[in-house]
């Protein structure tokens, strides 16, 4: 439980560690300070994972699920920054917004849990390969390295790290059996990590800077400030969240074989909420599921919210004692990027799995998938697509998870709901060209 507890933390601690380094970097804090605030959003981590796992009341799926500091937050939280006078005010003001869209999440959870009867396979399926192939251009940008101003950064020498990493995942997962298959990840990032070594791309540096314990003390920057502009542009990012939970818990449902209904995402959406709205008081950012440990639930087929629980101890213990946290942050990115290949192609890999089911022989759902895949991939392949649009609508438009999310749900109304029309008819391919109506009356549709 520990070994598979820490694997799941290794596979999500870049991205918990990501937001409060550019954040402070843009605020321009001391290295004491930096330290201090991603040590507290390793904290906030640990308790939101448990009220995810564990969970109390009504709140939590009970699913195993990773909770941690999204990502969707960094571009207005930098812009709140940007906008601010005197930085020493900052981090209070965005405190302030969490707080705010925390509660107001946690308040229409129980509204926002009813559209999960708008995911059908067909739309579910193609969220859950959306979130796979999302993820995977960071595994790309940590394979080449940990700086892209860097001289050495997508080297020979980054790439060769990766590939040597994603190989012995792949020797662990193909001729091992047991516990030793189940924690293949885990002994692959520590096997990257020796092999990385006489390359002189493992930095200990940080592990003897560290403190062995620090607490998070409540409010250390300030007392949150409550600004309006602030708290609805956080207040965007909390409705990004909580549909990319969504997805989330439906995909997670899916893999451990127990779909999550109205009543399971309504709680889960609590604790991600809940969480968001308590991750201030000790210095954290919003929150949200990581969808990297669902492709480490569904390769190892650990299905145990327990172990995941046991996951959040460790972010707790992080939290608390910097020197332990900085034990992972020995690992080289290059070698997290091989070994993210593998998880997040997994969870494309569970997409598609799903589409299988969604019956794509009809041509209404072939064009479902389509559509939507193309709408949610266009911020991964042109980046810049939405440049001309208002910063606010960009922080949703630049979430391919997001928007494909909300191109299928509305594309499946159209076409599965809205009345029956010839075009429903199966076809064996979405570019098959269909029998000529003439005279004959064509044959329906196997349902």
């Amino acid at each position: 439980m520990a070994t598979s507890g820490l694997q799941h933390v290794a596979a999500m601690y870049a991205g918990v560690v990501a937001p409060p380094l550019i954040v402070g970097a843009a605020i321009g804090l001391t290295a004491t300070e930096l330290t201090f605030l991603t040590g507290a959003c390793l904290f906030t981590a640990g308790l939101a994972t448990f009220l995810q796992t564990l969970g109390i009341w009504r709140i939590g799926a009970r699913l195993p699920f990773v909770n941690g500091v999204t990502f969707a937050g960094v571009a207005p939280m930098t812009a709140i920054v940007a906008s601010t006078e005197d930085t020493s005010d900052a981090l209070p003001v965005i405190f302030g917004a969490v707080i705010v869209a925390g509660l107001l999440g946690f308040l229409a959870a129980p509204v926002f849990c009813k559209a999960v009867r708008f995911f059908p396979p067909v739309v579910t399926g193609t969220v859950i390969t959306l979130i796979g192939i999302s993820l995977l251009p960071v595994a790309f940008g940590w394979a080449q390295g940990p700086n892209p101003a860097g001289d050495d950064y997508g080297s020979a020498t980054n790439l060769t790290l990766a590939g040597v990493t994603l190989l012995l995942v792949l020797l662990l997962r193909r001729f091992t059996r047991g516990f030793v298959k189940q924690i293949a990840v885990l002994l692959g990032l520590v096997a990257g990590t020796l092999v990385a070594i006489p390359f002189g791309v493992t930095d200990f540096g940080p592990v003897a800077a560290a403190d062995v314990v620090g607490f998070p003390t409540p409010f250390h920057f300030g007392a949150p400030q409550f600004q309006l502009a602030a708290i609805l542009s956080m207040c965007v990012v909390m409705v990004v969240s909580m549909t990319e939970s969504t997805a989330d818990m439906l995909a997670l449902g899916e893999i451990v074989d127990r779909p999550a209904d109205e009543k399971t995402i309504a709680a889960g959406l609590r604790a991600d909420t809940l969480g968001s709205a308590l991750s201030p008081v000790f210095n954290g950012f919003m929150c949200s599921a990581f969808a990297q440990n669902i492709g480490l639930v569904a390769m190892t087929r650990i299905r145990s919210r327990y172990v995941v629980a046991t996951g959040g101890a460790f972010l707790v213990l992080m939290g608390l004692c910097p020197m332990a946290a900085s034990l992972i942050a020995v690992v080289p990115r290059p070698v997290l990027g091989g070994a993210g290949v593998v998880l997040f192609g997994s969870v494309a890999a569970s997409g598609i799995q799903t589409l299988v089911r969604a019956g794509l022989e009809k041509d209404n759902n072939v064009l479902i998938v389509a559509v939507s895949l193309a709408v949610g991939i266009i911020p991964i392949t042109a980046p810049g697509f939405y440049h001309a649009f208002p910063e606010t609508a960009r922080i949703v438009l630049d979430s391919g998870i997001s928007t494909g999310c909300v191109a299928a749900v509305l594309l499946n109304l159209v076409f599965n709901h809205l009345g029956r029309t010839v075009d429903a008819q199966d076809v064996t391919h979405p570019m098959e060209a269909g029998e000529e109506i003439t005279g004959a009356t064509r044959a329906p549709a196997t349902p």
